[in-house]
């Protein structure tokens, strides 16, 4: 598959609009602690009731809406889990442009392509933004 050669020590684990693709998903089981610390996985839940994967294709583009406004990300780890009041909760480990990662609820992306306009501009503006610091 193209770029499983690429180290994302090398490039900061970052993507842009062409490059997302190359992100490796971890869905073949619940992640576990040592897969987060290997770097396999975006987070390890524990203390949760009937933890599984959910069935989508990864990676996947989404859109999230988080506090700061609307963010471009890349799923690449979906699991479902019971929290201890009983209540279901969708959680999604998510890959930003600049290459780091975070953790959200389903509820709270939309999934989308990589043709949509929105998400492009958002990891454009992002990697723009990056390449600014640099």
């Amino acid at each position: 598959m193209p770029g499983d050669d690429l180290d994302p020590d090398e490039d900061g684990g970052g993507y842009d609009v062409d490059d997302w693709s190359r992100l490796k998903p971890f869905n073949a089981a619940v992640a576990a602690l040592e897969d987060v610390q290997a770097k396999r996985a975006v987070f390890a839940l524990a203390e949760t009731d009937d933890p599984r994967t959910i069935a989508m294709d990864l990676p996947q583009p989404v859109i999230w809406w988080e506090a700061d406004g609307e963010q471009a990300a890349v799923a690449v780890q979906a699991e479902s889990h019971l929290g201890p009041d009983g209540e279901e909760m969708e959680v999604l480990g998510l890959i930003l442009p600049d290459g780091g990662g975070a953790v959200a609820l389903l509820e709270d992306v939309d999934l989308v392509d990589d043709t949509d306009p929105v998400w492009r501009a958002l990891v454009a503006a992002a990697v723009d933004g990056a390449d600014a610091g640099d």
